[in-house]
């Protein structure tokens, strides 16, 4: 058994129209084909040793014991592997319940597809399953505590605490994308310029000065003091000396506490001689060099919270403590207390276990006991000074029952120190009582507060304050997304996107766009390079000056790990054709059909799909889609067209010369199409096809109908606009275009130009592509030799798994099939291949250069194109990015 390969999906993917998180393992079981799991002597009686809860998991028979009904009837290690590894996740506190096996091409090769919850233990577990399965073949001894004890790490090292996990559950109920920023409680909701960020319970609205107040426990009970509210009498010290001036003015008991700690560190309690004081002193010194010393208020310990400046939830709290049974040491009173289902590790579970720690074995010694003392029956013994819930303490909820001064006094107190969420520490004897300064007080000020003990109380009623946080950062009627149109395709996405991005520049919008070119913030290229993958539409989306995204969404990203955003409001699905077959388990077109499909699938219900009614693999994802569908087509009479329109679909084709708008049985003509630079007067119907959608997307909008016109007409085709697309420079003798046409489909739509396109002599300079399935590159140069008289073959730099020799027989043999006996020659280097052709180039001649690296490429034609030119004429028509406009 091997584990060849391990991807993440991190959203709407190929494998599932619904789960975003998944893993893909894919692995090798050739070893163990021929033998399933009944033909594996003691195979089941090993694995329900080892994992007996699997007896619980279901299989297609759908009822408990299936799993294992099915081990003994025979299944494959993969299924079982699939199952392993979700239970491995389950036992850890991680529930994760869907499973897929799949054949990934060639025997024994399979695809083990389960969710996770976090990223880390989802690949960990991978790992561990394997080689669970692995020792239950051999017979061999395995350790599977060992794999729950690491996979508990990493959900706790990786996985949300309670506060901030409750404010992504909240957001999410809501459809409100968000990001974690970091490996830890960073989280952005939504997106572009909607968007807001959360540190655990601090919102980007917190106030700097109110974090800091708060911080500075002398400064608040200053602030509050000032405005009368009830704090206990203190002073701050730095010395031994200045503790027993302290405490000869304030007597004991006395807390002792640092200045700046959290969490209850460094904080003592009910301190009653002077030994222990300066015992106190230096735990608070430890944390802080000033350390505050302030009068003992006896009362019950209470957490009010504050969001928003109102009162959310209130609860009593109490300090981690044992009750004796007169048998059972100290020691053994804690495991029992720690055995209880509802405590965990850290923030694992509602309770956090009771350990011993320095505070406790203070405690101890002050009442003269050890940790094997033996309790009486019913003597209650505290373990902590404070009733921090993450040093073992409890919390019973009290909200209803907070006097309605007491609600005023945290209200003022939110306001007075300036934080929108607030946890404010009170002693009172009793907070159905208003508090004075004869029964109690404000003992400290929390910004970034815990939210456990509210929204799981160890008693009385749980509350949602996740809720109002929610609220508060979008309140009724916000909006958290910014509109995104989302492209795929196989030809034709990145021209589409870089139109769709100009329209909605023109219609006002702040644009961020990502093509296999860069990414793009408000028309400045940010990064250069392939970017039609999922962490580039992060970045988009990630942008605080955007407010209109619009994404190429190619193969390869989604085959990786799924889109990066979970639903768009417009999808364009431009074409399907023979490319990148044969290539992540792609073999046929009924498969690009489904990767290309997870894109259409994630529009919204309310928003629209834009389909190419000319294709067939496209026009059938109609029929997964749930959301609204729109068609295009290049015919006016296409009986897909005509029949969505009859029905009051939306629908754009090309009639008598117009591009025309089908609403019902409406239609409204936009534009002349030799009106539209990009289309080249109409002769590029690669360029058309483009158009069609874009027009139809700015309308589904809402743009209106005169910005849509503007924005085509405005749309000029250059290397500045378009790179690589039809980019034709007019040298004295001789046309240059640059296109990035790169498979038959795409050949096709070129010849359709080129034979448009007068010329005394036509030279191609291409390459084919090494990890193309051999057929469709023999295609390609079949097509190339229909249209042109010579063909110069240069070689990338990456032959991708081929030899240059291969892909040059490749072409040679395109050409043989073409019938047409024309100029072949090669020149590995393209930009020796290009100046070769330009030397070579007579009069009236049309060069096409099909680059591997478009934006280089470009520029270097630009620079042979600038030599030509007069000083005056450059300067005169250098675009905003920089770059000559010379193409026509």
């Amino acid at each position: 058994m091997k584990l060849l390969r391990t991807k993440v999906m991190r959203g709407p993917n190929f494998w599932s129209n619904y789960r975003q998180h998944l893993i893909v393992a894919k692995i090798d079981l050739e070893e163990l084909e021929q033998f399933p799991t009944n033909k594996i002597e003691g195979f089941k009686e090993r694995l329900q040793a080892l994992m007996p809860s699997l007896y619980n998991h279901r299989c297609s028979e759908g009822h408990k014991g299936g799993f294992f009904e099915r081990v003994d009837m025979g299944t494959w290690m993969g299924h079982v592997m699939e199952h392993i590894a979700l239970e491995l996740q389950t036992l850890a506190g991680m529930e994760c319940g869907y499973g897929r096996t799949r054949s990934a091409g060639g025997l024994g090769i399979y695809n083990v597809i389960f969710t996770y919850e976090i990223e880390e233990a989802g690949i960990y577990t991978a790992k561990a399953a394997m080689a669970i399965c692995e020792a239950l073949v051999a017979g061999t001894p395995y350790d599977v505590e060992a794999d729950l004890k690491e996979l508990r790490y990493l959900k706790n090292r990786y996985g949300l605490g309670p506060s901030t996990g409750s404010i992504v559950e909240e957001a999410v109920k809501r459809k409100i994308p968000y990001r974690r920023l970091n490996g830890g409680s960073l989280v952005q909701f939504g997106q572009g310029i909607y968007q807001k960020r959360i540190r655990a319970t601090i919102t980007e609205h917190t106030s700097g000065i109110g974090i800091d107040i708060a911080g500075d426990k002398e400064d608040t009970k200053l602030l509050l003091a000032k405005n009368f509210i009830s704090v206990p009498e203190s002073s701050t010290v730095t010395s031994i000396e200045g503790l027993h001036d302290a405490i000869k003015h304030l007597a004991f008991p006395i807390v002792v506490k640092p200045i700046d700690g959290n969490h209850g560190r460094g904080v003592t309690t009910d301190i009653r001689t002077h030994e222990d004081a300066e015992k106190a002193f230096a735990l608070a010194q430890a944390i802080s060099h000033r350390v505050l010393v302030e009068r003992f208020i006896t009362g019950h310990d209470y957490r009010l919270l504050v969001i928003n400046y109102k009162l959310v939830a209130a609860a009593k709290r109490t300090p981690a403590q044992v009750v004796g049974d007169g048998v059972s040491t100290i020691q053994q009173l804690i495991e029992i207390v720690n055995q209880h289902p509802n405590r965990g590790e850290g923030h694992e579970k509602v309770m956090t276990k009771i350990k011993v720690d320095s505070i406790t074995e203070g405690i101890l010694k002050e009442k003269n006991l050890t940790i094997d003392a033996v309790l009486l029956e019913g003597e209650v013994l505290r373990l902590q000074d404070t009733a921090n819930i993450s040093t073992g303490g409890t919390a019973r909820d009290v909200t209803d029952i907070v006097h309605p001064q007491n609600i005023l006094m945290a209200e003022r107190v939110a306001r007075l120190v300036g934080l929108d969420i607030c946890g404010i520490d009170v002693v009172a004897d009793d907070i159905a009582m208003p508090i004075n300064k004869r029964n109690g007080g404000v003992i400290e000020v929390n910004a970034a507060p815990g939210f456990r003990m509210h929204l799981q109380p160890s008693q009385g009623l749980a509350r949602n304050v996740a809720e109002p946080v929610v609220d508060m950062l979008y309140p009724s009627g916000a909006p958290s997304r910014i509109p995104l149109v989302a492209i795929t395709g196989t030809n034709g996405k990145t021209t589409t996107t870089r139109l769709m991005a100009h329209m909605a520049k023109t219609a006002g919008h702040k644009v961020g766009h990502a093509t296999t070119e860069g990414i793009y913030i408000q028309s400045h290229l940010i990064y250069e390079g392939d970017c039609s993958g999922p962490k580039s539409a992060e970045a988009v989306l990630s942008d605080p000056t955007v407010d209109f995204a619009v994404l190429e969404c190619a193969r390869g990203g989604i085959l990786k790990s799924g889109l990066g955003f979970d639903h768009c409001d417009i999808s364009i699905i431009t074409n399907i054709t023979t490319d990148h077959l044969g290539l992540e388990g792609i073999n046929t077109l009924a498969d690009m059909a489904q990767v290309k499909g997870v894109v259409a699938r994630s529009t919204f219900e309310q928003g629209y799909s834009i389909l190419n009614a000319d294709d067939d693999l496209v026009f059938d994802l109609a029929r997964s889609l749930s959301c609204k569908i729109a068609l295009f087509s290049t015919e006016a009479d296409n009986p897909r067209v005509l029949s969505h329109c009859q029905k009051g679909g939306l629908a754009v084709t090309v009639e008598k010369g117009y591009l025309t708008i089908c609403k019902g049985i409406w239609k409204t003509r936009v534009e002349k199409l030799i009106n539209i630079p990009i289309t080249f007067e109409g002769r590029a119907s690669s360029m058309i096809k483009n158009v069609l959608p874009v027009a139809l997307a700015g309308i589904i909008q809402g743009f209106d109908i005169e910005v849509v016109r503007t924005a085509l007409r405005s749309f000029i085709p250059s290397p500045a606009t378009m790179p690589g697309r039809m980019n034709i420079f007019q040298f004295k003798n001789f046309d240059l275009m640059v296109d990035y046409a790169h498979n038959p489909d795409g050949f096709l739509e070129l010849k359709k130009f080129i034979d448009k396109t007068p010329a005394t002599y036509k030279v191609a300079i291409f390459a084919v592509l090494g990890d193309r399935i051999p057929s469709d590159n023999i295609e390609q140069a079949r097509v190339a030799a229909e249209m042109f008289d010579q063909i110069i073959i240069r070689q990338d730099s990456d032959p991708r798994g081929r030899s240059h020799e291969e892909l040059s027989a490749q072409i040679i043999e395109g050409v043989r099939l073409s019938g047409r006996n024309i100029n072949v020659l090669r020149i590995d280097n393209e930009f020796e291949a290009l100046q070769y052709a330009i030397d070579h180039a007579i009069p009236g001649s049309f060069i096409t250069m099909i680059p591997e690296k478009v934006l280089s490429c470009v520029a270097h034609v630009s620079a042979l194109k600038e030599r030509e030119l007069p000083q005056e004429y450059i300067e005169a028509n250098i675009t905003n990015t920089g770059m000559l406009s010379i193409a026509s």
